[in-house]
């Protein structure tokens, strides 16, 4: 009775019934605490030393003591704020709606464009032309047409308000843009997904829902938070129709008094809003970094 030996080597590099083993990452070394914090503190240096650089050329200046009390008082600062922190709640709400609705509309728009078919022909065309349009005109353009022309036109059963239809500018002109990134996403997503789900017999509704959409919005989701963070700052454009944001009250507060230091209170209040938004995008870029590396490996 002969017994069959399993092949030399077979426990260590193979599994005969799953195939070859996925070699694994090369593990990580471990840094020392001189490779851990110089490269960091060398970079803080040289922020230091440049931003230095500049403050001292700007304060040596002849001119520095009057721009400090036109732009850098602080107790001009400190009377406007009430003002301004009260438009800056307003910029937020426009920002929080807008943001809402672009995602859905871009939404709408990709799945448009990205149907196939002879029927579908009709809707792929508006979407084009749409995106083409749209894209290709400065916001703040859209928004004084919208803000000024169509409340002007008195059309019955829609509102009258520059702030609704300034914020309708900003919807129409930045779901142009985010459905180009929703595409690109569905794009990006391998044929072999469709073939798939064709051969399950999904229909084509179901397999954009079940099966393509959900990979892509996790493929753009970096590149859309980016769009959040530009929309926060153009929010700021509503202030050439009248919108009392946080630029308006600071622009009426510098017409009374012929200081700019409100100005420079909005500034900050958009720097406090939209630098995390920034780190969180980064967190997000580095995160769908390392799941692709992962999936590489």
């Amino acid at each position: 009775m002969s017994v069959s030996l399993p092949p030399q080597g077979a426990g260590e590099g193979a599994d005969l019934d799953r195939g070859p083993r996925r070699p694994r990452p090369p593990a990580r070394k471990s840094l020392t605490a001189t490779e851990r914090y110089v490269p960091t503190l060398i970079s803080i240096a040289m922020v230091v030393l440049v931003f230095g650089a500049v403050a001292l050329t700007v304060t040596s200046a002849e001119q520095w003591p009057r721009i400090a009390r036109q732009f850098f008082d602080l107790g001009a600062m400190m009377a406007s704020f009430p003002q301004v922190l009260r438009g800056f709640w307003l910029n937020i709400q426009i920002w929080v709606a807008c943001l809402a609705a672009i995602m859905a509309w871009g939404l709408v728009l990709a799945l448009l464009r990205a149907l196939t078919g002879p029927w579908f022909a009709p809707a792929r065309v508006f979407t084009v032309i749409y995106i083409d349009l749209f894209r290709g005109l400065p916001v703040l353009l859209l928004v004084l047409i919208f803000g000024f022309g169509i409340p002007a036109l008195n059309l019955p059963g829609l509102p009258n308000s520059a702030l609704f239809w300034g914020a309708t500018a900003m919807v129409v002109s930045y779901a142009a843009y985010s459905a180009e990134i929703y595409r690109s996403g569905i794009e990006a997503v391998h044929d072999g997904q469709r073939a798939a789900a064709k051969a399950l017999g999904l229909s084509q509704w179901q397999t954009m829902r079940y099966a393509i959409l959900p990979q892509a919005i996790r493929n753009v989701m970096p590149v859309l938070l980016n769009l959040a963070v530009a929309l926060q700052k153009d929010v700021a454009l509503l202030s050439v129709i009248g919108v009392r944001d946080a630029v308006r009250e600071a622009q009426i507060y510098t017409a009374q008094t012929f200081n700019y230091s409100s100005l420079i209170a909005a500034a900050l209040l958009f720097l406090v809003a939209t630098i995390p938004m920034a780190r969180l995008t980064d967190y997000f870029s580095r995160k769908d970094r390392e799941r692709r590396l992962q999936g590489v490996l």
